[in-house]
C-alpha cells in the first residue's frame, strides 16, 4: 500500500477542516438566524481564510520538499488559476461559470493532490479579481478545491477517446451540482423565515429532520440554478477538454520523474536513473 505523502497529508487535514466549518453551525451553540444571510460565519470566515491559505503553502511546500512538485508544476498551477479566474467572466444564464472548467481538467489529469491546490487557488484569484471577497470566500475555497480532487480520483477510462471526454462531461455536471450542494451550507443555518419553516433548520432537529429540510430548501431554491453550472461545465469539456486534456498530459509527463534501478548495473552497486513517468 502507497504510503501517505506530507503533502497529501496536509490536505486531507485541510478538508477536514473545511467539513468542520460547514458544519460548525450543526454542533456549537445555535446560530444567530435571521430572514438574511449577511453575517453568516462573520465572526470565524477570517480565522478560515487565514488557516486554509496556509495550509495550502504548507502542502506546496512538502511536495516541493518531497520532489512531487517543483518550479515547473508550481509554474502551471499559478497559470491554471489565472486564466481560470478569467473565465469567471464568460457570461451564461443561472449559475454558469467557466472557473471549474480548469480545476476539474486539472485535477483529472494530475491528480486529486493538484486539482484540490488548483481549485482552492482559482476560487481565491478569481476572488480578488472580480471584488468577490467576503466571509463566504474560505468555504468557496473548500468546495472549489473537493471539486478538483473529485476530480482527481476519477478513472481514466478509455483515455483519448470521445468516450473519455463524455464520462468526464458526465463527471462536470455533477461537480457543478456539487458545488451548489455544498456551499449552500454556508448559509443555510443563519437563515429562518417562518412561512416557510420546512425548508430551514431549527435548533434541536434531528439528522433526518436537517437532510429533509435541506433537500427541500436545495430543490426549490438552488437546484436548477446548479443545473446550469453543471451544464456549462459539461459543455466547455465536452467542446475543449480533449485538446486541454492532451495539453495537460504532456505537461504531466514532461515534469514528473520516477527513480528506476538501472539494470545494467550490478546487484551490489545499484544505481538509480531517471525516466519520465508513462503515467497517462
Amino acid at each position: 500500500m502507497r504510503r501517505l505523502s506530507y503533502a497529501n497529508l496536509i490536505l486531507i487535514l485541510a478538508s477536514a477542516l473545511g467539513a468542520a466549518a460547514f458544519l460548525s453551525p450543526f454542533f456549537g451553540p445555535p446560530p444567530q438566524q435571521s430572514q438574511m444571510n449577511a453575517m453568516a460565519h462573520s465572526g470565524d470566515a477570517m480565522l478560515m481564510l487565514t488557516l486554509v491559505s496556509l495550509l495550502a503553502l504548507a502542502a506546496i511546500a512538502a511536495g516541493v520538499q518531497s520532489n512531487e512538485m517543483n518550479a515547473k508544476t508550481l509554474a502551471v498551477l499559478g497559470a491554471l488559476a489565472a486564466v481560470g479566474a478569467i473565465l469567471r467572466f464568460i457570461p451564461g444564464p443561472g449559475g454558469f461559470s467557466g472557473v471549474f472548467f480548469l480545476p476539474i481538467m486539472a485535477g483529472y489529469a494530475f491528480g486529486a493532490q493538484f486539482g484540490f491546490l488548483a481549485g482552492l487557488v482559482t476560487l481565491l484569484a478569481s476572488a480578488f479579481l472580480t471584488g468577490g471577497v467576503g466571509p463566504w470566500l474560505p468555504y468557496q475555497m473548500f468546495a472549489a478545491g473537493w471539486v478538483g480532487a473529485i476530480a482527481g480520483l476519477i478513472p481514466h477510462v478509455r483515455p483519448g477517446t470521445r468516450w473519455e471526454m463524455i464520462i468526464l462531461a458526465g463527471v462536470g455536471l455533477l461537480l457543478g451540482l456539487f458545488y451548489g450542494l455544498v456551499m449552500n451550507l454556508w448559509f443555510w443555518p443563519f437563515v429562518f423565515q417562518p412561512q416557510q419553516a420546512a425548508m430551514y433548520w431549527q435548533p434541536g432537529d434531528g439528522p433526518l429532520q436537517i437532510v429533509r429540510a435541506y433537500a427541500l430548501f436545495y430543490v426549490v431554491t438552488s437546484f436548477v440554478w446548479d443545473a446550469w453550472r453543471g451544464i456549462g461545465n459539461a459543455a466547455l469539456i465536452l467542446i475543449f477538454g480533449a485538446p486541454v486534456l492532451r495539453l495537460l498530459r504532456r505537461y504531466q509527463k514532461r515534469f514528473h520523474f520516477a527513480y528506476v534501478e538501472n539494470q545494467a548495473t550490478s546487484k551490489e552497486f545499484p544505481q538509480p536513473s531517471l525516466r519520465e513517468s508513462a503515467t497517462p
